[in-house]
């Protein structure tokens, strides 16, 4: 059965397993491999297992434990990189390309050198690499990563005081959302809650199960619950310290435990807060109003019938004419004029053309023709 090893190249790097062969290796050694990139110095992270199941296939074995000749080696590596670094940021200053150099990083036999940016968008660095392979004298590849990457290959110190957790230990990136931000009762504030990378942080992964777990024994927020000493809504809920928020209904906040209230559904059984009287319709209104005017002018009795013929027969004794009956035979002309009028305007309103033979409306101009038409 083979010696499965597991062998990290960077610190919080990805592990990659080796056949250790007949080595005695323990964990913290620094031995020479065979990669897809060439040769490479990696670091035994723990001891070698045999096993019989899940080995994959093609599995490299380790060539041989790093002597000191190999360290020095390393150690003029790091120094070229240095200087690949410096010349390669002055040529892209030089040429202001949109890019941010990260790292530059050689194999172990110095046959290739890769120089990881960052960039927006695509960046043509054809010219770039002509003069880094002209001063090198190497292969030259650029590789181009997020900004997630870059604060692993860089480091630093995050917001919590300690080595950021993706340089130290975390080796693979998880996602992270808003709401597992939302979930812990977080403040959504940009600068709070991301990272130096610009993201959301890594941490917010941590607890983000805890927080759901514990969160299933609280009521919802806006629920309606009682106490022993008294029955509002749900305001606010701290789940670490258990504490829960409660607003009266008479807009006070009282501050109880998880354990005093009774029960989610004691106060459904309890009366609910006066409401205020309800304004009165509009159409009750209207009737008040006119309720109100009849009873302070009070309208004179309709006169009786025998008085109305009373009336007109004394017009008609006094040759006076009827109001509604009367009319000047001026007025009597005007009237058949408009009657006509709309009548012969009618088959104009539906569309309907008038005949060739039927002659224009008076008043009306005719319309001049124009010759040859």
């Amino acid at each position: 059965m083979p010696r499965i090893v597991a062998i990290q190249f960077s610190t919080a790097g990805k592990l990659y397993d080796f056949d250790a062969g007949n080595l005695d290796l323990a964990p913290g050694d620094k031995v020479v491999v065979e990669t897809e990139r060439g040769l490479g110095i990696g670091a035994v992270l723990r001891e070698p297992v045999e096993r019989s199941e899940g080995v994959p296939e093609n599995l490299a074995t380790i060539r041989r434990k790093a002597t000191p000749e190999d360290m020095a080696t390393q150690e003029r590596n790091r120094q070229l990189e240095k200087n690949a670094f410096d010349f390669c940021l002055k040529r892209i200053m030089e040429r202001a390309m949109p890019m941010k150099l990260v790292r530059v990083e050689y194999q172990f036999d110095s046959s290739k050198a890769v120089f990881y940016f960052t960039a927006d968008g695509r960046v043509d660095f054809r010219d770039l690499v002509k003069d880094l392979a002209h001063t090198f004298h190497t292969r030259i590849e650029m590789r181009q990563i997020g900004v997630r990457d870059e604060s692993k290959m860089i480091g630093g110190i995050g917001i919590c005081g300690r080595e950021l957790c993706c340089c130290s230990f975390l080796r693979e990136f998880q996602p992270v959302s808003v709401k597992m931000a939302k979930e812990q009762n977080l403040a959504l504030n940009p600068s709070k809650i991301s990272g130096q990378c610009g993201r959301l942080l890594c941490c917010l992964d941590y607890e983000y199960e805890t927080y759901c777990c514990l969160r299933k024994n609280f009521p919802k927020c806006g629920k309606r619950v009682r106490t022993p000493t008294a029955v509002g809504v749900i305001d606010k809920i701290n789940i670490l310290t258990g504490n829960i928020t409660l607003r009266l209904d008479d807009n006070k906040q009282i501050t109880i435990r998880r354990d005093e209230i009774l029960s989610d559904s004691a106060a459904e059984s309890l009366p609910a807060p006066p409401a205020a009287a309800a304004a009165p319709q509009p159409e009750a209104r209207r009737e008040q109003r006119e309720r109100k005017h009849h009873q302070r002018q009070p309208s004179s009795p309709p006169p009786a019938p025998q008085q109305k013929e009373e009336k007109r027969e004394e017009g008609k004794r006094a040759g006076a004419p009827h109001p509604a009956i009367e009319a000047s035979g001026d007025e009597v002309q005007d009237g058949q004029k408009k009657q006509d009028g709309r009548r012969r305007n009618r088959h104009r309103k539906h569309g309907h053309r008038r005949k060739q033979g039927d002659k224009p409306d008076a008043g009306t101009t005719p319309t001049p023709t124009t010759p040859g038409a």
